[in-house]
């Protein structure tokens, strides 16, 4: 099974080392032609000069872009070459509308498509481990789950073309309120002069610990914001859960404060840093 990924990013660049250490990868393209050639040196594959290119010679095709028109702008590009029973796969996170457009022009071709987000961050990407929650039809996910597994440790069904994507849409707004809580929360904690690293170590230990306490509360305790998941991008993800909720009336509280606090944080500069810079605006000092 052939195997080419387009989008090269943070997350991107750690599931094209995994497929390739599973030896399905054939190729890889960015738009930043040196950052795939670099790569592909690396992995000894094929640095592809446009996506229509990949597309024409690989069985499975990987996405990994940033917004809805990327997506969509790469599902139109490649919908000329791509060769019938080619299955698609967009591990991007977008809308549930997109997926499903995406998923009717690739039927046009005979391509399958699925919608494949992912949760689990760069850490997950590099090793891994990723949590993938898939849409589309069952038969091309049984056909694409050798490849999947290169890269995620839990790959669930959902349901169809659109279904992984509104299960991604749960995930970033658990996210938001883990983090407004435990933002929230630490920021309480130095307020009460309390030896930060002991509070992060007992709490994690406890019913109230989770992921986000533990690997993130000890760096934004000491101001550190490196990215694993950029703010911006978390914006970016709200904004699509926020329109999603609009249009079936569910309760979005967590998910406009969130997006508010978020816009305060990008206005002074701070997008491209951690989501975990929300700290910034719950501490006193």
């Amino acid at each position: 099974m052939k195997v080419g990924l387009i989008g090269l990013g943070a997350m991107g660049v750690g599931m094209a080392r995994n497929v390739a250490k599973a030896e399905l990868l054939t190729g890889v393209y960015n738009r930043t032609q040196s950052k795939s050639q670099e790569l592909a040196d690396e992995l000894g594959v094929i640095a592809y000069p446009t996506p229509q290119v990949l597309a024409a010679e690989v069985d499975v095709v990987l996405l990994c872009v940033s917004a809805d028109q990327d997506v969509l702008a790469v599902i139109d590009g490649i919908s000329d070459t791509v060769r019938p029973g080619t299955i698609v796969v967009d591990m991007s996170t977008v809308s549930s509308a997109t997926a499903q457009q995406a998923s009717a022009k690739l039927a046009e071709k005979q391509v399958a498509f699925l919608d494949a987000p992912v949760s689990g961050g760069v850490e997950g990407a590099k090793n891994g481990t990723l949590a993938m929650m898939v849409g589309g039809d069952e038969q091309a996910l049984a056909q694409a789950r050798p490849v999947l597994a290169a890269m995620a440790s839990r790959i669930v069904y959902m349901g169809p073309s659109g279904a992984g994507q509104a299960t991604k849409a749960v995930n970033q707004i658990i996210g938001a309120g883990i983090n407004q809580a435990v933002t929230e929360a630490l920021a309480f904690a130095a307020a009460q002069q309390l030896p930060l690293d002991k509070v992060i170590d007992v709490i994690s230990g406890g019913a109230s610990g989770n992921w986000f306490l533990q690997h993130r509360g000890p760096t934004m305790t000491k101001g550190v914001f490196a990215p694993g998941f950029k703010l911006a991008l978390h914006h970016k993800d709200l904004k699509i859960c926020q329109r999603m909720a609009a249009q079936t009336g569910a309760l979005s509280t967590i998910i406009d404060m969130t997006l508010n606090d978020y816009e305060q944080l990008m206005a002074q500069g701070y997008g491209d840093e951690d989501i975990s810079a929300l700290y910034r605006l719950k501490k006193l000092v």
